[in-house]
């Protein structure tokens, strides 16, 4: 829903977006050359990308930016350089439509005559939101994720879709299984979450998986509501879950011509809050007002001492209508910002909040991994120069954060008619901690041509130590993840 007036002008704040959500990307796999600018030597592993790639089919052309086909990206850096390729994930939609040459299931914004829904109540999801390398029992692999549906497993050198990965049938093809788990790096669990959206009795699960993949426990927890919920975050000891009052109704998606963004409804007077769920134990602990706002990624969680930190992006209102319609994207964004909340654990009540004073429309939050549920400073994300500005606009800036300078930002602007993609994925030297370098993608809309920029992470603003030019243009993707080099022995 456009918060614009009917008759208001829109400028064109993003010329020759369509560009980027017209084209299909070639299947490709080779040696980048022509590298411009210089790699620090320490980058040395694999940058994944996971992101909607294919928005049409016959005459069938995709509303969304939520509906196109997941596409894994990888560029590997070695000693010599880096190599691409890039594969769609061929799930059971992808191939069924492949093989017909049409749309065949209804996606989240787009339904048309005829299309079908997954045992009449649910989307058949593309695999097109995140990717994450994952040490499963049989061996090393890459997980593709969507929305409330089951991992797609990968192979990791050649992006081969090897099958729905099911954690060796712990989880089904009902599972709901939302797309951002976490893999603690101390204890190497994987987490997750997803939301049984039920209208009397909608409940939140939680999965818990050891290192070796089995299933340690199932969590259910009821809500106040059926909200729409993408991410959580995890510290050392508490899983926390922030719950918008962005309400999901299954019944309209299951009606003829009913969407999921159109069963969506944003009821800011219901509040939103933190949910607090120990993990060991799997208890919820606390429930916490926190305004009126929304959430749709989170960026960490750690402890100290009595207080619990979680930082998230917080938005003043969902985003998702802003994907709408392609490729008039963001016309009405509104602001967003980095907002850290700190819980007493004693008393279940909030103790404190900040913000940084980044409010463009910020979204795809990364920080140093080796930081994860520790306290941290920088993070990193994609932004919007032309946020507060009626008119489509697409995301041109990358930018460091840092929570001890919240009014202070250290900001690369692309050049117009230039767009950025991915995650601002980190990798840092493994000789230096004080050092690192994140990498996201650029599309060209003037040359239709697509690179990857590579930032020395603590001086985005100087502009990317390196670019590495693409022999044909993908399309801009969601989430990244940086898989170092095994170190040698």
């Amino acid at each position: 829903m456009s918060l614009l007036a009917p008759d208001a002008v829109l400028a064109d704040l993003a010329p020759g977006l369509e560009r980027a959500f017209a084209l299909v990307p070639e299947e490709r796999s080779y040696r980048l050359r022509g590298i411009e600018g210089r790699l620090p030597d320490f980058v040395r592993g694999t940058y994944y990308l996971n992101g909607p790639a294919r928005f049409r089919r016959g005459d069938l052309h995709y509303r969304h930016w939520l509906d196109g086909d997941g596409m894994v990206c990888a560029l590997r850096f070695d000693a010599q350089g880096a190599n691409f390729a890039n594969r769609f994930v061929r799930t059971p939609k992808w191939q069924a439509e492949e093989a017909a040459g049409q749309g065949i299931f209804r996606a989240f914004g787009t339904a048309f005559p005829g299309d079908r829904l997954v045992r009449g109540i649910a989307l058949e999801s593309p695999v097109n939101v995140s990717v994450y390398p994952y040490a499963a029992p049989g061996g090393h692999t890459l997980l593709a994720l969507g929305e409330q549906g089951l991992p797609w497993e990968l192979d990791p050198a050649t992006l081969e879709t090897r099958g729905p990965f099911t954690f060796g049938g712990r989880l089904n093809a009902l599972s709901p299984f939302a797309a951002h788990p976490k893999i603690d790096p101390r204890t190497g669990e994987l987490w997750n979450f997803g939301i049984s959206f039920s209208h009397r009795e909608p409940r939140l699960n939680l999965y818990r998986f050891g290192p070796g993949g089995d299933l340690v426990y199932r969590r259910r927890y009821p809500l106040p509501f059926a909200c729409s919920l993408h991410d959580f975050c995890l510290s050392p000891h508490h899983a926390i879950f922030y719950l918008s009052p962005y309400l999901l109704d299954m019944e309209a998606l299951g009606r003829e011509g009913g969407t999921l963004m159109g069963a969506l409804s944003w009821q800011p007077e219901r509040g939103a809050r933190l949910l607090i769920v120990e993990r060991e134990s799997g208890l919820a602990v606390a429930s916490v007002p926190v305004g009126e706002r929304y959430s749709l990624h989170t960026i960490n969680g750690f402890e100290e001492g009595d207080r619990l930190v979680v930082d998230v992006l917080e938005l003043d209102r969902p985003v998702y209508d802003q994907y709408e319609e392609i490729p008039e994207l963001f016309t009405s964004v509104h602001p967003g910002r980095p907002v850290r909340f700190e819980i007493d654990l004693r008393t279940g009540e909030l103790a404190a909040r900040r913000e940084i004073g980044y409010a463009l429309a910020p979204d795809f939050p990364a920080i140093d991994p080796r930081r994860f549920g520790r306290p941290y400073d920088d993070l990193w994300m994609l932004g919007i120069s032309a946020a507060g500005r009626p008119g489509r606009k697409f995301f041109d800036q990358v930018l460091r954060a840092s929570w001890s300078r919240p009014g202070e930002q250290d900001v690369w602007q692309a050049p117009q008619g230039s767009y950025l993609g991915g995650e601002p994925a980190f990798l840092g030297d493994p000789a230096d901690e004080r050092r690192g370098v994140v990498a996201c993608q650029l599309f060209d809309a003037r040359r239709e041509a697509s690179s990857f920029l590579v930032f020395d992470a603590h001086d985005v603003a100087a502009g990317p130590l390196a670019v590495l030019p693409l022999e044909t243009p993908v399309h801009l993707g969601f989430h990244a993840i940086f898989e170092p080099a095994p170190a040698p022995s």
